[in-house]
């Protein structure tokens, strides 16, 4: 099991009131996994993602990470880990624009101080851009940005690749080569948890969790998640 959450609870406070945001939530992730967390607007995806990608913390609750005890680790503990072990995908890409597709992917090797120019070429050439190491993203098409962004997600051979609504900012056409490469680097061993908001991407993936006003539905358990 590569991934373990139990019993989540999230509250945030709202002047003097606590709102309730993630409500019981377990949640595993098998190694090799591709799966699609789904739910609209305000349904607590978003503070999920954020606890998965060990960028919040939950209220109460545990969580495993490759078989570390996420809430037990400091804040430096935190920051290695979630180097070795996420790579992350966002809407946006937040690409650096004056840098080249080269450069914006070896990024996470600079912060891992591991040697970079193998892995960043080889990096491009998995997501089908070999031939545009030298490009700067005002020079790529939009779907070109998300393949350089999941190219650098997987520079650092993370244990997860966690992609947050990875096609919003797309046409259908990228949106649909974004999928398949998504598929491919499942079908090559890669475990892809993804976020979104749409049911036609959630279809994609393997297995789909509903997630519902902070609780977690598997499947079609409840069926007005969408």
């Amino acid at each position: 099991m590569i991934l373990n959450l139990q019993n989540i609870y999230k509250d945030y406070q709202q002047d003097k009131l606590v709102v309730p945001v993630l409500k019981d939530v377990c949640l595993t992730v098998e190694e090799g996994e591709y799966v699609a967390i789904m739910g609209p607007s305000g349904s607590g995806k978003t503070t999920l993602m954020n606890i998965i990608g060990c960028l919040d913390k939950p209220t109460s609750g545990t969580y495993e990470l490759a078989g570390e005890d996420v809430l037990k680790l400091k804040d430096k503990q935190l920051s290695d880990l979630r180097l070795r072990s996420i790579g992350f995908v966002f809407q946006s890409f937040h690409l650096l624009p004056k840098q080249s597709a080269l450069a914006n992917v070896e990024m996470p090797l600079n912060y891992a101080k591991v040697p970079k120019k193998e892995r960043r070429e080889r990096a491009l050439e998995r997501v089908g851009l070999g031939d545009r190491v030298d490009f700067r993203p005002t020079q790529l098409s939009g779907g070109q940005k998300q393949r350089v962004a999941i190219a650098r997600a997987m520079v650092n051979n993370p244990k997860i690749l966690l992609a947050d609504e990875p096609t919003g900012a797309l046409d259908s056409k990228s949106g649909e080569q974004i999928m398949e490469l998504f598929q491919k680097l499942n079908e090559e061993g890669v475990t892809i948890v993804m976020i979104t908001h749409d049911p036609h991407i959630a279809s994609n993936a393997k297995r789909m969790v509903k997630i519902i006003d902070g609780e977690i539905f598997e499947g079609d358990e409840k069926e007005d998640a969408s």
